[in-house]
């Protein structure tokens, strides 16, 4: 069986590397090939990612670069095609929510070859996230669906997917974790920043909805004022934020910030596990934090991972600026969020996603 794995962005990276090493476990039942839009267009970074996570070269590089959602979409759908009507895969797996997943379940369904979306089910309910319109669609269109919980389920039912399309395996994030989380104790980012373990706290932000607003993006800058004062915050920079600072006249020069390149995903998850807690608009972040059982306050007014909060250490702090500060103030007095870890987040979710392809075979 000849299946490809798309992937186009950071954290699709994470999510094919399990699916592919149990895979390649199996080599007289499949034949695996890993597609790279290049959505995310930044090679050496992407090739970092790669080497990180022991994953080889794509054996297919498409290059699509960056543009509007439109854009962007579109020059994928039309070189994917071009790929999959040359080599007529069997099989064609998608994984979470990008630009890269939604053209791959279009070209997918046109050409009537079967689709698996891992990661689906994820809700925000917020329709002004792109993210959420790409997991929507993939899902409708999508012949497996695998959940990482069960509130996944729950809204796929609801929005009249067949139950025997679905199974609830586990967040496949985890078993990157797991499988690099000695990897990552290795990284010399904390001795490279001078920072002790548990005395500092970590930063994301990229989201239109924080950043493509002056309002929104002075509040948060305003609120990292105060918690600076108390703690030293990293903060690898993504470029969509540079860009929009510099827009907006906006000064990212505060007291306790230190500002990073994006970094690499051992050395993230090394700063990550031994963070105080983090601040994020990052979905990703969420799940690991959880695992890690690390205080985490998401930058948004709504989450698709809603386990993170029922059973996590995930809160929602919006991007009110008082509401950001008390909570990270809560945090640095010894009154932070503790959780526990959700069910199947228990780094064998590939097996039981591969285990599905050997029954169906």
């Amino acid at each position: 069986m000849k299946i490809f794995l798309i992937c186009g962005a950071r954290p699709n990276f994470m999510k094919i590397a399990p699916l592919l090493f149990e895979l390649k476990k199996f080599p007289d039942k499949f034949s695996p090939v890993i597609i790279h839009t290049g959505q995310h267009y930044d090679f050496e970074l992407s090739r970092a990612f790669f080497q990180d996570l022991e994953l080889p070269e794509p054996d297919i590089y498409l290059g699509v670069g960056s543009g509007t959602h439109g854009l962007q979409t579109g020059k994928i759908i039309i070189e994917l095609e071009k790929v999959i009507l040359k080599y007529r895969p069997d099989l064609i797996i998608v994984v979470g929510d990008v630009n890269s997943t939604l053209a791959g379940a279009i070209v997918a369904s046109k050409l009537l070859i079967p689709l698996v979306h891992v990661e689906a089910g994820l809700r925000s309910f917020d329709r002004t996230m792109p993210e959420e319109i790409n997991r929507t669609v993939t899902d409708i269109l999508s012949d497996y669906l695998f959940t990482t919980e069960e509130a996944g389920n729950k809204n796929l039912l609801r929005e009249g997917i067949g139950e025997n399309k679905i199974y609830f395996c586990g967040d496949i994030m985890i078993d990157a974790l797991i499988k690099n989380r000695d990897k990552a104790k290795n990284s010399r980012i904390l001795k490279d920043l001078g920072l002790p373990k548990k005395e500092y706290a970590i930063l994301t932000l990229h989201r239109p909805s924080n950043v493509d607003s002056k309002n929104s993006f002075s509040n948060i800058l305003n609120a990292l004022k105060e918690i600076g004062k108390r703690i030293k915050i990293v903060f690898p920079i993504h470029p969509r934020t540079t860009k929009m600072a510099k827009k907006f006249n906006l000064s990212l020069n505060i007291d306790g910030l230190i500002l990073t390149k994006p970094l690499s995903y051992l050395d993230f998850l090394c700063l990550e596990e031994n963070c105080k807690f983090a601040l994020s608009d990052s979905g990703s972040i969420q799940g690991e934090t959880t695992f890690f059982n690390i205080p985490c306050l998401t930058l948004r007014n709504n989450t698709e991972r809603p386990i993170t909060i029922k059973m996590g250490t995930n809160k929602l702090v919006g991007n009110d600026k008082n509401k950001i500060i008390e909570e990270s103030f809560k945090i640095l007095d010894g009154k932070g969020k503790t959780g526990k870890i959700p069910p199947f987040w228990d780094g064998r979710t590939a097996k039981r996603i591969v285990k599905v392809f050997l029954e169906k075979s």
